[in-house]
């Protein structure tokens, strides 16, 4: 079984920045890509952004382009997402996830259901 473990998590105001990591381990990784997740109170997961092993290929959430980067470090196993301009709407508890099926456009990449492997959370809060 891989283990997901999330970090950089913390509380900024609004327009800062924060880079969160997510390295796996346990076994060796055979998934297609990598997604980050975020879910607030009360509501359902939502995507974020994903990323192709192979080729590096990028997907992301209307809602996170021109702020939101996601990059992997194939050597370490790991997927980051840094995140700028961020605004209370980003607040949410955000999940790393690794993908079962090629991520072979968004419609695939945005959902929950293309990942077998998920990470325990890390908190982002950002105060107005």
């Amino acid at each position: 079984q891989v283990q997901l473990v999330e970090s950089g998590g913390g509380l900024v105001q609004a327009g800062g920045s924060l880079r969160l990591s997510c390295a796996a381990s346990g076994r060796t990784v055979t998934n297609f890509g990598m997604g980050w997740f975020r879910q607030a109170p009360g509501k359902e997961h939502e995507f974020v952004a994903a990323i192709r092993w192979r080729d590096g290929i990028t997907y992301y959430a209307e809602s996170v382009k021109g702020r939101f980067t996601i990059s992997v470090d194939n050597a370490k196993n790991t997927v980051f997402v840094q995140m700028n301009s961020l605004d209370p709407e980003d607040t949410g508890v955000y999940y790393c996830a690794g993908a079962s099926i090629p991520l072979l456009g968004s419609a695939v990449a945005s959902t929950p259901r293309a990942y077998n492997y998920w990470g325990r959370g890390t908190q982002v809060t950002v105060s107005s």
